[in-house]
């Protein structure tokens, strides 16, 4: 489970983990790891990722995203797709993403993502809810 938020113009991620079935003994994984499947920069963005967290982990998958938005000067979703469709391993996962002027990115390359999401402000009251690449998934700011 994870969130991202914005608020007047602040950042930040928060993200759970039902943790994995069958797993290791002793398996850690992205979800304490800040910068793996966690992260928020006033900068850049906030990002919160789902799926398999070993991938996340060996791709520091949240702030890779903030450092190609920072290094690039790139939006939010060039920067969610170039980490979620070319970084991440297929069938990885997802990340929900914000910027702090409100742009949201929720992609994922696996089958489906359950994601939601509502705005305030200069979005109008926005919301919706999504599972699979069909469903909107992208509201702009």
């Amino acid at each position: 489970v994870g969130c991202v938020a914005m608020v007047n113009g602040r950042l930040a991620a928060a993200t759970s983990t039902g943790g994995m079935t069958n797993k290791d003994a002793g398996r850690i994984g992205d979800t304490p790891l800040i910068g793996c499947g966690n992260y928020a920069d006033d900068g850049t963005c906030a990002v919160s990722g789902t799926g398999k967290g070993e991938d996340f982990i060996r791709t520091t998958a949240a702030v890779t995203m903030s450092n190609y938005m920072e290094f690039k000067q790139a939006p939010l979703l060039e920067a969610a797709r170039f980490v979620v469709q070319e970084r991440l391993p297929a069938l990885s996962g997802g990340v929900i993403a914000v910027d702090a002027a409100g742009n949201l990115a929720l992609e994922f390359n696996s089958g489906g993502m359950f994601r939601g999401w509502c705005s305030s402000g200069s979005l109008g009251g926005a919301r919706g809810i999504g599972i699979y690449e069909e469903d909107e998934a992208l509201v702009e700011a």
